[in-house]
């Protein structure tokens, strides 16, 4: 009899472990299906928006690419779209005053998965000779989760375009380095994070130089004064605080 009763109750806390893992599993699985379907209505957006005989709205800023109005009038803070062929990296990018983005989505409601945005220091539109673009390093793949493949220089070689639609101009770049990183007040790593505007041939030097020195690989893309970078920043759990980087120069 007691045996019976110490076996119910060890199948009892059995059955409470297993729901216990289970929970956040699901939980993960449920996240991941809004996340797609999220994208999959901004997608559809951005698609009726460059249909050639959508009629424009009144309200739209002259300098803005009709293709995109149609997002920006959802979402103001919306500055462009972001999309590299072979990977799940195909996004609106925000723009923030503060990291508001990492943990909301482009409807403004709380999100784990955050959205693609930049700082409000990145001159967009001019642009300014560095623009960054941060995205959480999800482990379904979504947002910069696949920025890890370019670890590998076989990956890079097959899928080193990268294309940025913004609201002012389509823009393409060309990956030159690729990098581990880590946000720290120490100088062993180089603060890419805080480098936005080069106004000399100097300041320019010390940006693509060290980002060259800390490349994985040798990418043979140079680069001169006067050209712009696109760069894509992601968490990396290589060490504490680590951050894994991707800097591409607009060729177009």
């Amino acid at each position: 009899m007691k045996n019976r009763i110490r076996f119910r109750i060890l199948r009892i806390m059995l059955l409470i472990i297993i729901v216990i893992c289970l929970v956040p599993i699901g939980q993960a699985y449920s996240l991941s299906l809004r996340h797609k379907e999220q994208q999959k209505e901004l997608k559809n957006t951005l698609t009726t928006g460059r249909q050639p005989n959508k009629a424009k709205n009144s309200s739209e800023n002259p300098e803005f690419l009709h293709d995109l109005t149609s997002l920006y009038q959802k979402n103001n803070d919306f500055i462009g779209w972001l999309s590299i062929n072979g990977t799940n990296i195909d996004y609106p990018v925000m723009q923030c005053s503060d990291d508001y983005y990492l943990t909301h989505n482009f409807y403004k409601k709380e999100d784990t998965y955050g959205s693609l945005y930049v700082k409000e220091i990145a001159d967009v539109k001019t642009p300014g000779t560095n623009v960054i673009i941060y995205g959480h390093n999800m482990k379904d793949g979504s947002m910069f989760g696949d920025l890890d493949s370019y670890k590998e220089k076989k990956f890079y070689e097959n899928h080193s375009i990268l294309s940025f639609e913004t609201l002012f101009e389509n823009r393409t770049y060309e990956i030159i380095s690729v990098f581990h990183s880590k946000i720290s007040n120490k100088k062993e790593y180089f603060p890419y994070y805080q480098f936005y505007q080069a106004d000399t041939k100097e300041e320019f030097l010390e940006f693509y130089d060290n980002i060259k020195a800390c490349s994985l690989y040798d990418t043979d893309i140079t680069a001169e004064f006067g050209d712009t970078f696109l760069t894509l920043s992601t968490c990396d759990n290589h060490t504490k605080n680590g951050r894994f980087v991707v800097v591409a120069k607009r060729i177009k």
